[in-house]
């Protein structure tokens, strides 16, 4: 499968799969010579390194609602999601947020890539779990009423909640 399928998404999130795709594959861009509908023709989606690839899944899932509990793809809580995503990409991770904080180790945030997790705190616990994209945007599965959605750390809800980045050793 190659990423023109998802050349129909608007261009923030075809944008942000580019840039998923040239961290993954461990390309350098030259902004004025690019050519991102080439990228996806080009860059088979199994040749993006696990967590890459499971961020560009994620963002693919986005607008699918929010159902607790959820390991979709109808329906997705904010750990179902990572779990599905990184299932995706043929990597088994653990399936709660806590798991998934232990499972991981902690990374600054500027030195988090795609793929990586973010993890927030609210009420003194670990509550929830996001798919990092760069340039300060996760792709998460919000809470009730909610879609799995592209979000910034400049939001400073999730901004202030935010607990750290964690990387997954694969």
């Amino acid at each position: 499968m190659a990423l023109r399928t998802v050349c129909n998404m608007p261009y923030r999130f075809r944008l942000t799969i580019a840039l998923i795709v040239c961290a993954g594959a461990g390309c350098s861009m030259n902004p004025q010579r690019a050519n991102p509908s080439a990228a996806y023709r080009e860059v088979p989606l199994a040749a993006i390194a696990p967590p890459a690839r499971a961020a560009a899944t994620a963002v693919g899932l986005v607008g699918t609602p929010y159902r607790y509990g959820g390991t979709g793809p109808d329906g997705f809580d904010c750990s179902g999601l990572v779990y599905y995503a990184f299932g995706q990409a043929g990597v088994r991770v653990p399936r709660t947020s806590l798991e998934l904080l232990r499972a991981t180790r902690s990374v600054p945030l500027d030195a988090a890539g795609p793929g990586d997790l973010l993890f927030f705190r609210f009420r003194d616990k670990v509550s929830h779990v996001g798919i990092y994209l760069g340039n300060r945007e996760f792709v998460h599965a919000p809470s009730h009423g909610g879609a799995v959605e592209v979000e910034s750390l400049e939001n400073p809800y999730y901004e202030r909640h935010l607990l750290r980045a964690g990387r997954l050793d694969l």
